[in-house]
């Protein structure tokens, strides 16, 4: 179902339509293993990618959550085909049921072999999905265009993302959400390579850039328009989640993280090849460095926490850039938290000291730190991903992510006892990034809050009122869904709550000549967390959006409002998360962003974004090198 085509109902306020993504949820569903088969498939991979060295643990066998396979690969949520669009090539599909493969944990590592290629690209898409998938407690959906039988080269599939491992001959790869698709290229290193001056460099064998991608496509399905480049730092937060995701990805393979402590004697910050983004890419590219780096210490104190970090405002307006202030906030919370876990295990190892002698770590020590490294790594992951649940539709701001994840926090451990968020506010106060509107920055302040109106719990949105698939994380199919959401679309356009709730009736005086669209429902999901005391938390996640056109005498453009919904499982609402359509502020802002951005553009008369913002991105990125 197109835009075109949404539906549209009437409540006792204005109308309202459902969004095409309502029902997608009843298509996102993972296989599901039966009595007697197996919970895993081992599939070997590279951890880094093929310039890493083996004895760093380069080489893993991985256990990717079992489906029955065609070959593709081709699952329940991946498709992975293999056309070459700059040589027309179609390459031979990897079969993984092989006897052969099955008993040798899959292809083996290769350069040279596309199959391997494809069982890479497919292990690590499954990896992030299941991360992303226990984080939230429910299946995910995609969001890409669904294209229309016979359409090309569009995907109409919903339930399966298309994978091409060796689409194109270009240093790059991407999303590609109007496709459907993550598209991987191949390039020839540069002369000034370490790695083989002129030797092809695969994107599709670079665990964080499998990673980086999957990310972006994962975060479009979460969100209708979350892509939607209304100020500086939408694009910015995507390539820093994607980052973070890639990052803390290379903490879950053992033997990396072993090495990794040895080498830096136990300093995780010194350990480049686990915090640095894509290194054989960025070698090939500039013969250096890795692409970027989860750490931004000065070259003056690289090894301690009292270096003066990169603050937000002195940050370029590249997305990258922009972005790598956020990633280094949060990974100097893993730090400190590291360091805050793990004194106690240093002190026992140097009779108080502290201090570590010279030379080879102890082996149970380095096991002791390489534990609480991979479980800290994968709390704060889960983290991130959590507050995405808590984030505005739209619009979205670095201050945002850090009161959506101080936020669902608290939900969960009200305690703190080893003080997490005040590390997550410490490390974004020392970068300058402070959430817009607030007077303080506090725990109790960067929560969000509930209504200011008093709003009766809507009884259809209890949990006794709706029905589930066998699971409360899987609604009963699309009636459910479509029910669900006609729930929240009667709830928010009551004409005394419209501006609870981001959104106008159409003809709102604080709108000009601006004309809207009737609000729509995006989406109503169900999160379902686990806190580190066992209890288990569920919340209803409902996203409504509207959307303005601006009409300046340059030509009109389009700006989004609307809110974030967090409903308790009697039907209480929680949170209301919004960004007012009528806001005079935003919608500056957004003009100047707009104006200025390399990532809109005119067409046809109108001010509109670039089709395609991740694809846009990575070019715009090459260009200002």
């Amino acid at each position: 179902m197109n835009k075109q085509q949404q539906q549209s109902t009437q409540a006792a306020g204005c109308d309202f339509s459902l969004g095409e993504r309502v029902t997608r949820a009843a298509y996102a569903r993972p296989y599901k293993p039966k009595q007697g088969e197996a919970r895993h498939r081992p599939l070997r991979i590279y951890t880094l990618d093929p310039s890493a060295s083996r004895l760093d643990g380069a080489i893993a066998t991985v256990n990717v959550p079992y489906e029955k396979l065609k070959p593709g690969p081709k699952g329940k949520l991946f498709l992975v085909e293999d056309r070459n669009d700059t040589t027309n090539e179609q390459y031979e599909p990897a079969d993984l049921n092989d006897r052969h493969q099955l008993i040798t944990d899959g292809f083996p590592p290769s350069l040279s072999d596309p199959r391997f290629h494809q069982q890479m690209v497919y292990a690590v898409c499954s990896l992030v999905h299941s991360a992303f998938r226990r984080a939230l407690g429910r299946d995910i959906a995609w969001g890409y265009r669904v294209a229309q039988e016979g359409e090309a080269p569009g995907n109409p599939d919903p339930a399966r993302l298309r994978i091409r491992p060796h689409a194109f001959e270009d240093a790059n790869a991407y999303y590609d959400q109007d496709n459907g698709e993550l598209a991987f290229g191949y390039f020839r290193a540069g002369e000034d390579s370490d790695d083989l001056p002129g030797g092809i460099i695969f994107t599709a064998l670079s665990h964080d850039i499998i990673a980086h991608e999957v990310t972006h496509a994962l975060l479009d399905g979460l969100r209708a328009h979350f892509f939607f480049p209304s100020n500086r730092d939408v694009p910015a937060f995507h390539e820093a989640f994607a980052d973070l995701v890639a990052v803390f990805q290379h903490f879950t393979y053992r033997e990396v993280l072993t090495q990794a402590l040895k080498k830096s004697g136990g300093k995780l910050e010194q350990a480049k090849f686990l915090t640095g983004i894509a290194g054989q890419f960025g070698r090939a590219i500039n013969g250096k460095t890795s692409l970027r780096t989860a750490i931004d210490f000065s070259e003056q104190t690289p090894d301690g926490m009292a270096h003066q970090p990169r603050r937000y405002a002195e940050a370029a307006t590249e997305a990258h850039e922009l972005g790598s202030v956020l990633v280094a906030a949060v990974f100097e919370v893993f730090l400190v938290l590291f360091k805050r876990k793990t004194d106690r295990y240093l002190l026992l190892a140097t009779n108080g000291s502290g201090i570590l002698p010279a030379g080879q770590i102890p082996y149970y020590l380095i096991d002791v730190l390489a534990e609480e490294a991979s479980d800290l790594a994968t709390q704060i992951q889960t983290m991130c991903i959590r507050a995405i649940d808590l984030c505005p539709p739209v619009d979205i701001e670095f201050g945002d992510f850090l009161r959506a994840v101080i936020t669902a926090d608290c939900d969960l451990t009200p305690d703190d006892p080893w003080a997490y968020r005040e590390a997550w506010i410490t490390a974004f106060r020392r970068r300058g990034i402070y959430p817009e509107g607030l007077e303080s920055l506090s725990e109790e302040t960067l929560c969000w809050k509930e209504p200011r109106q008093k709003v009766p719990p809507v009884e259809d949105l209890s949990f006794s009122a709706m029905r589930f698939d066998g699971d409360p994380s899987r609604p009963a199919g699309v009636a459910e869904l479509e029910r669900q959401a006609r729930a929240i679309g009667a709830l928010v356009t009551q004409p005394a709550l419209m501006e609870e709730f981001g959104i106008v009736a159409p003809g709102d005086p604080r709108i000009g000549n601006d004309t809207v669209t009737i609000p729509s429902v995006e989406s109503v999901r169900l999160a379902r967390r686990a806190g580190p005391d066992g209890v288990i938390v569920f919340d209803l996640v409902a996203e409504v959006t509207q959307c303005r056109t601006v009409n300046d005498p340059e030509g009109p453009w389009e700006f989004y409002g609307g809110a974030t919904i967090i409903l308790d499982p009697s039907g209480r609402i929680r949170y209301v998360i919004s960004k007012s359509i009528a806001s005079e502020r935003r919608l500056e802002r957004a003009r100047a962003y707009a104006k200025n951005s390399d990532l809109w553009h005119l067409h046809n008369g109108k001010r509109v974004p670039k089709s395609g913002m991740v694809k846009a991105l990575h070019a715009e990125k090459r260009k200002k090198k």
